[in-house]
């Protein structure tokens, strides 16, 4: 049986547990399904099973043995994979392109650290406005997605 203490903690913790609360937190969780998807093989997914199918027809031929289909719908199956794992690539390229204000993880890691380097008194000597133009700056093509 569970106190009454322990089930107060548990609905304090669910009512602390809203999800994101920025706007960039937002938008990362709702990367998630389409993330996750990848990792789904062709087969679970009705629409793309049927496309498999289809395409694994065209590679074995008519007159294919069970075993040359079989092996078909493998190449299909990876096929279907490839074209799913490229799309998700191009949407992901595409959004951080055009995206004025994407930042890859690497260049915004190497501004904190120029940020702590200036608060532990080690940084160099700099305007607030070099500071500012620095910290806002975001790297254009074909350096904008560079790690």
């Amino acid at each position: 049986m569970t106190s009454e203490r322990k089930i107060k903690a548990n609905r304090a913790n669910a009512r602390a547990s809203t999800g994101p609360q920025t706007a960039h937190g937002r938008a990362r969780v709702a990367r998630n399904a389409f993330r996750h998807g990848l990792s789904l093989p062709a087969s679970s997914n009705p629409a793309l099973s049927e496309e498999a199918e289809a395409l694994a027809r065209e590679i074995a031929g008519a007159d294919a043995t069970a075993e040359i289909r079989e092996l078909a719908r493998r190449i299909a199956e990876a096929e279907i994979d490839l074209r799913r794992v490229r799309h998700a690539r191009h949407h992901f390229l595409s959004g951080c392109l055009s995206d004025q204000y994407y930042e890859s993880h690497a260049n915004a890691r190497m501004k904190l650290k120029f940020i702590g380097r200036l608060l532990q008194g080690k940084g160099p000597e700099i305007s607030i406005e070099t500071l500012e133009k620095f910290l806002t700056s975001t790297p254009q093509e074909p350096h904008k997605l560079a790690f």
